[in-house]
């Protein structure tokens, strides 16, 4: 294994596949040398490399020979996956030291969960090696969407020791007769990337695999630990309290441990900053013109990642920058969810391998797989949050005391009070927690149908199993018998149709004994819903990608739109398939994919309000960011046209135009609760006066505008402001009812009841909501109480209006000093909050046009 040996007091090594081994400094060696059995094989294996363990992975060894359970904590590139693994290889070889390497066939020993497929065959590879080299009779399997059905065969004649798996196929696994034998042998549970998994119903599968497992378990021998491997959130003590639920319910009293890594990883931010600063900026534009200003730092780097949020802008940025550098054709690389897979393990193998100058991304590479060529990244726009920003830094530099590198490219000039902020929340380390899902009925149905498939279910032996988690801690019985009665005869709504009639009550034990149902049931496990996606191929043969449904759908033949980096020509839809063929158009359709606008964090918004208050505070400029510097001239002009808000002021501005009467207002939330905040406050101002508003939002501010004078003031603002009565001003200022709706679609074929369709006949996404919608009305009429209905409703409060983020803005208002300005022109604040408010009106073309109309006009003015 070639390791350079000049490198090793500096970096842990590498692997030849780019995976980080799990070793640090030399200066431990000793101590390591002097235990014995399987530390001593591992310290070894290692020495003969002149590396050794780090502390912290020493202590998860510790830990897990003492049958401990917990959370490892380390950052990017320090082996945090090997602090687990190499503690589980010396749990085995200290059973028989004489004997290891002869014991052959030993059952599933360590089931590793994971929350992306391409981190898989990574893991597996490194993995292998150390089993090689260390003489390890163990193997490592992979099982996912990708696995083959033989290759399925095999694992259920002979299971691996090492099963690396997502949690999608990990229910699939349940859902197989006789699963629980298949756990006899079973150690440890690894949970890697766990803070992806928390907060989302994925982790919710998590959970309910575990205590499943667990409780299996119970009878027949000593429980398998379970251990999370994570990145730095904001609650990590409740992240692991998440993960050891079900372990603590079964063993009372035993605490878990966060084994953190005292490593400081250094990440240096760089703002790219144009020419000159628009006092007027806009969203969007302003990126794609520094794009120039990129090249010098790609072709100074090895290999670069250049981040974009959105699926549809990596495809604009890829373009333009062959555009504007034709000699990175053939060097640069386009990779996104929607590209074909086979195309996007070439990008990745290539990443490997340092053959690719750059890579232009989404968040499809934002974890885990390790490219140790990769010197630079860049992030184009806000990240709009503290946590995706370093995982994204942390993509360079991925080695111990390495330096990760990030360039931050604003689209427009507001933006570099983000990259400021981002810079003070990293040295302060604010980072975002992850807040764990509760009574997710949905998925629990899902998971009730997935074990009545297999080997079936007592109610009364289910419920302390399903209670032992987290997310159903509270739930009652009341509404598990409500669960039970809906999934065996359809609940009270439903009860008088046979196709919700799925289980049967066979000796006490709860069963679905359709095959077909099986099969549908089997085809559908999983809780990420999205829009039909449809394949597109060319018309003459080969596979491009995969596209949206509703965006096809407004195509005619003859429209030309870009995919995986070049232009096509929309022919026709054939049994689900978009045909294609090559177009030579120059102007083309960027796909748009739905969800792809992410709103500011709480904490980013926490510290944007700060760094905006120093532009003000008369520090001199040695001591504020370079970019708060570059942003005076912006600064200076809003003070005087308007205020500038200190980190205790809520800025309103009203303003008159020839569109109508504008109200401004600036909290700094994120686009989610703005949006929320300004249906509730023009529901509270019509109760002054009859009044109707059109709204706009960014994630800074929003605007209401109306044809008549909106009786904001001094006498009513903190009324207008207030958290009293928020509740109820939600459920009279938003169509809550139309927003539940839309979610109970996802909720309804998470839960089963509605059938997305076989794969190649997929519903249509709006057949699919008419039947989540005919199943919403017939709930809301008849069944008020029901508990998906329930979940619904609060997820729509939770997720879409941020309730709890919404009442502490209000709260902080209250306390805050709210200023009152009455501007005779347009702000650099209101700007961007006004051309958003145009953009569906016009074309982009026509944007822009327009814009640089008003642009010219303010500054005349």
């Amino acid at each position: 294994m070639p390791v350079n040996k000049q490198e090793t007091n500096r970096f842990s090594g590498q692997y030849p596949n780019g995976i980080p081994l799990p070793i640090g400094y030399l200066r431990n060696m000793g101590a390591a040398m002097e235990h014995t059995g399987g530390y001593k094989v591992i310290c070894d294996w290692l020495a003969a490399k002149q590396l050794s363990p780090f502390s912290f992975q020493k202590q998860a060894w510790q830990a897990i020979s003492g049958h401990k359970s917990g959370l490892v904590n380390a950052p990017t590139g320090c082996g945090k996956t090997f602090s687990v693994f190499l503690g589980a290889l010396i749990n085995f070889i200290n059973e028989d030291p004489e004997q290891y390497q002869l014991r052959k066939h030993n059952g599933l020993r360590l089931l590793w969960i994971t929350p992306l497929r391409a981190l898989a065959t990574d893991i597996a590879r490194a993995m292998e090696e150390v089993l090689t080299e260390t003489g390890i009779p163990w193997k490592v399997g992979i099982r996912n969407g990708d696995t083959s059905t033989a290759d399925r065969t095999k694992q259920k004649k002979h299971m691996p020791e090492v099963l690396i798996i997502t949690p999608e196929s990990l229910h699939l696994l349940l859902a197989q007769k006789g699963y629980a034998t298949l756990f006899d042998p079973l150690q440890i549970i690894a949970v890697d990337e766990w803070h992806e998994l928390l907060g989302s119903k994925r982790g919710v599968q998590t959970e309910l695999a575990i205590a499943t497992i667990l409780h299996t378990s119970l009878q027949t021998k000593q429980l398998p630990m379970v251990w999370g491997i994570s990145a730095t959130i904001g609650n990590m003590d409740e992240a692991m309290e998440v993960l050891l639920s079900p372990l603590h319910a079964l063993k009372p009293g035993q605490a878990g441990s966060i084994i953190k890594a005292n490593m400081q990883k250094v990440t240096e931010v760089e703002s790219i900053f144009p020419d000159e600063i628009e006092k007027y900026p806009w969203a969007g534009h302003l990126g794609i013109k520094l794009a120039h200003k990129l090249i010098p730092v790609i072709q100074q780097s090895k290999t670069t990642l250049i981040f974009i949020n959105t699926r549809g802008m990596s495809e604009t940025w890829y373009q333009t920058l062959l555009d504007v550098c034709p000699d990175l054709a053939g060097s640069i690389a386009l990779h996104h969810g929607s590209i074909d897979r086979d195309l996007r393990t070439w990008i990745e193998e290539n990443l490997h391998a340092g053959k690719l100058k750059a890579v232009v991304c989404t968040a499809s590479l934002d974890l885990g797989v390790d490219f140790r060529p990769v010197e630079t990244v860049i992030q184009v726009g806000s990240p709009k949050g503290v946590a995706r920003f370093l995982q994204r830094a942390g993509r360079s530099g991925h080695q111990h005391n390495a330096v990760s590198k990030i360039w931050f490219l604003p689209t427009h000039s507001l933006e570099l009070v983000e990259a400021a902020s981002l810079k003070t929340a990293i040295k302060e380390e604010m980072i975002e927690s992850r807040i764990p899902m509760t009574r997710c009925y949905d998925v629990l149905l899902q998971f009730m149908d997935t074990l009545a498939i297999s080997d079936g279910f007592d109610p009364a032996t289910l419920y302390p199993v399903i209670r032992s988690t987290f997310c159903y801690q509270d739930i009652t019985e009341d509404e598990w018998g409500h669960l039970i009665h809906f999934i065996v005869s359809g609940g009270d709504a439903l009860q008088q149709y046979d196709d919700y009639k799925k289980i049967e009550i066979d000796d006490g034990l709860y069963r679905i004994r359709s095959r077909k149902l099986a099969m549908r049931h089997r085809m559908h496990i999983g809780t990420i819903v999205s829009d039909a996606m449809l394949k597109v191929r060319m018309i003459t043969g080969g596979y491009v990608g995969m596209i949206e449904e509703y965006f096809i759908s407004r195509l005619t033949p003859g429209d030309v739109f870009t995919l995986a980096g070049r232009n096509h020509e929309f022919v026709m839809i054939k049994d689900m398939t978009v045909l294609v063929r090559k177009s030579s158009a120059k102007k083309s359709i960027v796909p748009s994919w739905n969800g792809g606008r992410m709103p500011l964090s709480a904490n980013l918004g926490k510290v944007l309000r700060k760094e905006l208050a120093k532009g003000i505070s008369g520090k001199g400029k040695k001591i504020l960011e370079p970019e708060l510097v570059a942003l005076e001239p912006l600064f200076k002009l809003q003070q005087e046209l308007s205020h500038l808000p200190k980190e205790n002021e809520l800025l309103i501005e009203q303003i008159e135009t020839k569109d109508g009467f504008h109200l401004f207002v600036y909290p700094f939330e994120g686009r989610l609760v703005h949006e929320a905040m300004a249906a509730i406050l023009a529901w509270r101002i019509s109760r002054i006066r009859p009044i109707s508003f059109s709204f706009a939002m960014n994630d800074y501010g929003f605007e209401l505008l109306s044809d008549q004078p909106i009786p904001v003031d001094d006498t009513n603002v903190y009324e207008l402001f207030s958290p009293d009565d928020l509740f109820a001003d939600i459920q009279r200022s938003v169509n809550s009812t139309e927003m539940a709706r839309r979610k109970f679609r996802d909720i309804a074929v998470i839960g089963g009841l509605v059938f997305p369709g076989y794969p190649g006949e997929h519903k249509k996404a709006r057949h699919l909501q008419a039947s989540a919608s005919l199943l919403f009305n017939v709930f809301n009429e008849y069944e008020p109480g029901n508990l998906l209905l329930r979940q619904a409703y609060q997820e729509v409060l939770d997720q879409q209006m941020e309730e709890v983020r919404l009442r502490d803005m209000l709260e902080r208002i209250q306390r805050s000093k709210i200023v009152l300005t009455f501007p005779t022109q347009l702000t650099p604040f209101c700007f961007p909050v006004k051309v958003d408010s145009m953009r569906e009106d016009l074309s982009s073309e026509k944007l822009e046009d327009r814009v640089k109309k008003m642009q010219l006009e303010l500054s005349r003015s």
